[in-house]
């Protein structure tokens, strides 16, 4: 039968500060033997699409008119 696990008010502190200000992601905690071992915290980053849109909107060479653009991105001359 598996032991129970042994949480103190330590370890508690320790899980409130890994999850204070998590917006998105996840907290993967350890045990072996009936003890936390190991607190794993993986964060998400989301972005509004519309933002990103526009970021990369901007972030793009922009032709110049009559000129195509060539492989590299750059306006013919």
């Amino acid at each position: 039968m598996a032991k129970p696990v042994e949480v103190d008010a330590v370890w508690l502190e320790r899980i409130a500060e890994v999850v204070n200000g998590l917006e998105y992601g996840s907290v993967v905690i350890t045990v072996h033997d009936g003890r936390i071992v190991q607190i794993d915290r993986t964060e998400r980053k989301r972005f509004d699409a519309a933002a990103a849109a526009r970021e990369r909107s901007s972030a793009s060479p922009q032709p110049v008119a009559g000129r195509p653009f060539t492989k590299t991105g750059e306006a013919k001359r």
